[in-house]
């Protein structure tokens, strides 16, 4: 469900126009030409005194836009012959002659190497969109269908469209104990929030698959926290005081339906049936790296929902409960996903529910994200009753 960008090879501005590919294949020479061939048959239908030939100058200088090096060099080239024709073919007395040609000569030429320029920085883009693919990708790795015998789908926009990535995080990891899921939103932006999400989803993987209490598990998260914090101050850096709201849910091996929930200062998860919209109970923590504030108190409570057939649990970042219209009204979330399964108890499967979020918050917003944007919804998997054990040992 996440945004897929097209992948580039090394020829130059690979992909660099889509509105100008028709069924796959580039029509982007299609402008110039039409342009070269438009000031030729003005030429020769104005006057001698009035000479729009020199205009082709302007050929290349569009090509180098919209073309790659090679098709921006062949019109420069292009250009200057069909000025010498078109030229010599007028009377002595009306011809532009040599000053208009050292134009069209000067002009192909810097348009080919600004042409160069661009696609050299394309090229750099392209890389740079790769290496931020690569990085959302180990963030936010990719999970199969079932995985940890739940049925799951997610959407995930960045507030920055060019960065890809920035600090919210998801993951599912099954284990012996079963299954455990955490999104949460870094506060702040940039690397350093990445880096932090990526340090909290390392010791996720790692205790979600060996810690048979969810307790401990979002122990060694909040620990994890305050290490990533100490660390970070101790480089120097000014975001040492990093915090991160976050959902831990456990679903367990065997044994009534139920979900284990730990709240990190984060909204509680809805949950979507047939039957209607439920909010899970407010949590008492505070956010990962500021649970020391809470004394004596220590990490918060674990509290096990039951979960009726059909239940989708609903999980999204500030993305989406922040989204404001014009108005500065807020996206009311429960009320339109309530009426949504009202109108269509479908709405409730994981995949349609998050598209229907991530639509009706884009609307709302008008498709200005304000911040990074995390839609996840997960649910116990009707295959998980024929295999309780067998898929959740796995890494």
């Amino acid at each position: 469900m996440l945004v897929r960008y097209p992948r580039a090879g090394r020829r130059d501005d690979v992909h660099r126009q889509e509105l100008l590919r028709v069924r796959g294949r580039s029509v982007a020479w299609l402008l110039p030409l039409l342009l070269l061939v438009g000031i030729v048959v003005a030429d020769f239908n104005t006057g001698g005194e009035f000479r729009m030939i020199s205009w082709i100058v302007l050929v290349p200088g569009i090509a180098a836009a919209i073309c790659g090096v090679w098709g921006t060099a062949v019109f420069a080239v292009l250009s200057l012959s069909t000025y010498v024709v078109v030229d010599s073919a007028w009377p002595h007395e009306f011809q532009t002659g040599l000053p208009d040609f050292i134009l069209v000569v000067i002009g192909g030429i810097l348009a080919t190497l600004a042409c160069a320029i661009r696609a050299r920085g394309e090229q750099r883009m392209l890389h740079m969109m790769r290496i931020a693919e690569t990085t959302r990708r180990t963030v936010l790795r990719p999970m199969p269908p079932g995985w940890g015998d739940l049925d799951h789908a997610a959407v995930y926009l960045t507030a920055d469209t060019d960065a890809r990535v920035g600090g919210d995080f998801y993951d599912i990891q099954p284990g012996p104990h079963g299954t455990r899921v955490l999104l949460g939103d870094v506060q702040g932006k940039g690397l350093g929030a990445v880096e932090a999400a990526a340090a909290l989803l390392g010791t996720f993987r790692e205790a979600g698959y060996h810690e048979a209490d969810l307790a401990t598990v979002a122990a060694r998260l909040e620990t994890r926290m305050l290490r990533h914090r100490a660390h970070t101050r101790a480089l120097g850096r000014h975001d040492g005081d990093r915090f991160a709201t976050a959902v831990l849910l456990g679903f367990p091996v065997a044994g009534p339906a139920v979900v284990e929930v730990v709240l990190f200062g984060h909204e509680p998860p809805l949950a979507v049936g047939p039957d209607g919209v439920r909010a899970l109970p407010d949590g008492d923590g505070l956010p990962l790296g500021l649970c020391d504030l809470a004394g004596a108190a220590g990490t918060p409570t674990v509290r096990r929902v039951p979960l009726a057939p059909g239940e989708t649990l609903l999980l999204v970042t500030d993305g989406v409960t922040e989204a404001r219209d014009a108005a500065g009204v807020f996206y009311p979330l429960a009320d339109e996903v309530a009426r949504a399964v009202a109108a269509d108890p479908r709405t409730a499967d994981p995949g349609r529910l998050v598209a229907f979020v991530r639509d009706g918050t884009l609307r709302h917003s008008a498709g200005y994200l304000a911040d990074d944007t995390t839609v996840f919804a997960v649910r116990p998997s009707p295959r998980a009753a024929e295999t309780p054990v067998r898929g959740r040992l796995q890494s």
